[in-house]
């Protein structure tokens, strides 16, 4: 059975570190449903900041929760969700975040970027720079509702992110959190509006400026040895989980979610029709006995 990422690249999007059966997805560029609950994050979905290490913020806005392998230090920061430090739930979101982290590290690329990206419009696709990419100006993503962005930064190995005075605009309905950036080591964003998630091989860094998605931190490290740590000064983070209209897609192909998340809404409307919503037990590819089948 396989977990399909939300990307055309590959059934990688949905593997919490268990899972990594990888088949092509390019007909899933658009996928049924643009605003579905669960993703391949697992239990880290929930965490608009999440940090193998600790979790500094100062003078800035959470919205969603924040988890820590360590500490978090909050200095005229608020925080409207649960703040988790070194607890259980913050260890296996973090796991989690390893597993969908190495997922992603063989998506496969669309076309390969170099430059700013400033003036740029970009459609749905998977977009790698080989090395460090260093960002500024605007950047346009334009694509349907279910469109899917993914970008990845130092897929020879080593890269770091960095954007200055960088502003992401969605455009033709495009959903920020359907927009990923994996990068291979650091990310660092100065007065920059930015939109998508960030899966970070090591440190993230905000100053100033908006950041519409999810910061998670230490991909390059371990249950054992956790890495990563995640500083905010002066800036506003606006979670997926936590902003109603940026959800992420469902598990696609997994055929056991509740309605609101069912792999391309197989009941049409109608629950006599599907094999999930009323109980039954997890199949092949879907759930077995649901609806009395």
């Amino acid at each position: 059975m396989a977990y399909c990422w939300k990307s055309l690249s590959s059934c990688v999007r949905a593997i919490p570190a268990r899972l990594a059966v990888v088949v092509p997805l390019v007909a899933l560029l658009y996928l049924p449903s643009p605003a579905l609950a669960s993703s391949f994050l697992g239990s880290a979905e929930t965490f608009a900041v999440l940090a193998g290490g600790a979790v500094t913020c100062t003078g800035s806005a959470i919205t969603g929760d924040v988890g820590a392998g360590t500490v978090v230090t909050q200095t005229n920061c608020t925080v409207s969700g649960t703040v988790h430090q070194g607890d259980a739930a913050a260890l296996q979101a973090y796991s989690d975040f390893l597993g969908a982290y190495a997922a992603l590290a063989s998506s496969p690329c669309d076309q390969t970027l170099t430059g700013t990206l400033a003036g740029v419009t970009l459609t749905p696709g998977v977009y790698c720079f080989g090395a460090a990419a260093t960002l500024t100006g605007t950047l346009t993503l334009k694509g349907p509702v279910n469109g899917i962005w993914l970008f990845k930064i130092g897929t020879l190995g080593t890269g770091a992110l960095t954007g200055t005075n960088f502003s992401v605009v969605m455009a033709g309905g495009g959903q920020a959190c359907n927009v990923d950036w994996w990068v291979a080591q650091a990310a660092t964003l100065t007065t920059s509006n930015f939109q998508g998630t960030i899966l970070a091989g090591a440190d993230i860094t905000v100053t100033g400026g908006t950041f519409n998605g999810d910061a998670l931190a230490g991909g390059t490290g371990s249950t054992s040895v956790p890495t990563g740590a995640v500083t905010l000064t002066g800036a506003a983070v606006a979670g997926c989980e936590a902003t109603a209209t940026s959800s992420r897609h469902c598990n696609q192909g997994v055929g056991n979610g509740p309605e609101s998340c069912d792999p391309g809404n197989s009941n049409q409307g109608n629950p006599s029709r599907s094999n999930d919503e009323l109980g039954g037990t997890p199949g092949n590819p879907g759930r077995k006995g649901g609806n009395g089948k």
